[in-house]
């Protein structure tokens, strides 16, 4: 997956690259005190790990990050950080841990305007329906199919944002690329 740049060839100058990148957290241990507090297991570390190499394969190192504040979602960023090399402080967000996707909307809104890559660590169902409002209808199809199989733990939806993040809404993007997790 090679997400598109912008054409510098039209002259638009103020026309910068935008990529959010809407991740579901890595596997996590089934109990915990309370759920907030479940951490990832091997199995999630492993595939968190995964996702950071595709990442930086990718070259979708995050430039901002907006992270849950539950444990497995910190843990998540925290691996990422590893094996991706970003030197991104997140915006660790308790509204994040319940968002649903208009809430989710509102929280990446919020981006800095010069933000390039944007990664969103969130929770199923927020974080499939939010990819999946965000899609202009126009997403390349085998990424389209993808994640219409599912939006397992450590995936990753990549979408191509067309508008200022300021401006961000339902269809304001393209889904030009998905991580389906290892395996």
């Amino acid at each position: 997956m090679s997400p598109p740049l912008p054409d510098s060839s039209s002259g638009a100058a103020s026309v910068r690259r935008r990529l959010l990148v809407v991740m579901r957290h890595g596997k996590a241990e089934s109990f915990a005190p309370e759920d907030h507090r479940r951490r990832l297991t091997d199995r999630g570390i492993r595939e968190v790990q995964g996702a950071g190499q595709w990442l930086a394969e990718e070259g979708l190192v995050p430039t901002h990050a907006f992270v849950s504040s539950a444990l497995r979602t910190q843990d998540t960023w925290d691996m990422l950080v590893t094996t991706t090399g970003t030197r991104v402080d997140p915006v660790i967000d308790d509204a994040i841990y319940t968002a649903g996707p208009d809430s989710a909307l509102d929280i990446l809104r919020t981006a800095p305007e010069d933000a390039e890559v944007v990664l969103y660590v969130g929770h199923n169902p927020t974080a499939a329906s939010l990819a999946h409002l965000l899609d202009d209808g126009d997403a390349d199809p085998e990424a389209f199919r993808a994640m219409s199989a599912g939006f397992p733990t450590s995936a990753m939806a990549v979408l191509d944002v067309q508008v200022p993040w300021a401006e961000l809404d339902a269809a304001s993007a393209r889904l030009v690329g998905f991580y389906p997790g290892p395996g």
